[in-house]
């Protein structure tokens, strides 16, 4: 039990009952490099900084811990170019419910060197084979990856994530297939066109037909991590002339690899921040913006802003989803993966 982490969430319920606004999960992009170039994805294209130490990432944590952050994701670029990478995990581990999001291609060899500071794990796979190293843009990207899931899946839960463009959605369903046969889960998230990367969004028929065989597979019990609201409210919102889902994107602070806070959130400003997390306080700065004109925005699908704008206790399809069903993903020593397994109770975060 990570007595801290209680004690802040009692902490942050209470001002939340005080009609308070408080980011819930982070997302910390350690640094842009990559080892792969992904069409769809801008981030590699940029040129680094300086890279935050291991004292200045503590010093980050300490104000993310503060603002009522409980949940931190860690990604890039590639974080597992980062040699330091075990040690900033451990100090995340000892403070909030941490994950990371990686492409695979080095975690077979390292995964034993922070799997213990870890309580989920997600390997980017956008297709089977050659279809994944070319949307990749590196021959052996796909081999190194599922490589990677099946050395991992043994230590600690892990998921698939897949972004879909229009040049993979064929390959939904078999990603599905693999997802199960390795024993992980498999995420969803549709691509956003960002204006430094490929135009891959995915859009029309094809997106729907996907996303409504991939409702019933999540129905039918397929190893598929998102909620089944995620699925309903883009068919909606995008193709049943629906209402637009309420966005909350201040449930969630993005930091850049400098350690700048991202406004108003990942998308709209394509990752660029301008305060430091430590230079501010956070309460008072989500106090001071005007989230209102945020909330009809349904410019993106992406899971780490939709899935925590979905949840409600009261909805008990998603407390199913999210918080019951990883109940029993963790591996037990002696089980096979995907045998069911004790963790304590998850919240939803981002993919």
């Amino acid at each position: 039990m990570n007595w801290p982490m209680l004690s802040r969430g009692f902490r942050r319920q209470f001002r939340l009952w005080r009609g308070e606004k408080l980011p819930l999960i982070a997302g910390h992009k350690l640094l842009y490099r990559c080892n792969l170039e992904c069409d769809m994805c801008p981030f590699w294209r940029r040129p680094d900084e300086e890279l935050l130490d291991l004292n200045a990432e503590r010093r980050l944590m300490a104000k993310l811990a503060d603002g009522g952050v409980l949940f931190l994701g860690f990604e890039g670029g590639e974080p597992l170019l980062r040699h330091d990478l075990p040690a900033i995990l451990g100090e995340a581990h000892e403070r909030f419910h941490t994950s990371l999001v990686t492409n695979g291609f080095l975690l077979a060899h390292r995964i034993g060197e922070f799997a213990r500071s870890l309580d989920f794990l997600f390997v980017s796979l956008d297709g089977i084979g050659e279809l994944h190293d070319r949307l990749r843009g590196i021959p052996g990207s796909f081999d190194r990856a599922v490589q990677g899931l099946r050395v991992a899946r043994e230590r600690l839960p892990v998921a698939i994530n897949s972004t879909l463009t229009r040049h993979n959605l064929h390959h939904a369903l078999p990603l599905v297939d693999l997802a199960r046969s390795l024993g992980v889960k498999v995420n969803f998230q549709v691509a956003f066109d960002y204006s430094t990367a490929g135009s891959l969004s995915p859009s029309g028929s094809a997106l729907r037909a996907t996303l409504t065989t991939l409702l019933e597979l999540k129905r039918q019990g397929a190893p598929i991590l998102n909620s089944q609201a995620y699925f309903v409210s883009v068919l909606r919102s995008w193709f049943g002339g629906g209402a637009p889902w309420e966005c909350k994107p201040w449930l969630t602070i993005n930091i850049d690899p400098s350690g700048r806070i991202v406004l108003p959130c990942y998308v709209l400003n394509e990752y660029g921040g301008k305060r430091t997390v430590w230079d501010c306080d956070i309460p008072s700065l989500w106090a001071s913006i005007d989230w209102e004109p945020y909330r009809s925005c349904n410019r993106c699908a992406l899971s780490c802003y939709l899935e925590p704008s979905l949840f409600s206790w009261t909805s008990s399809s998603v407390v199913r989803d999210r918080i019951l069903s990883p109940l029993l993903d963790r591996p037990t020593p002696g089980k096979p993966p995907g045998a069911p397994g004790p963790v304590p109770p998850r919240v939803p975060s981002g993919g």
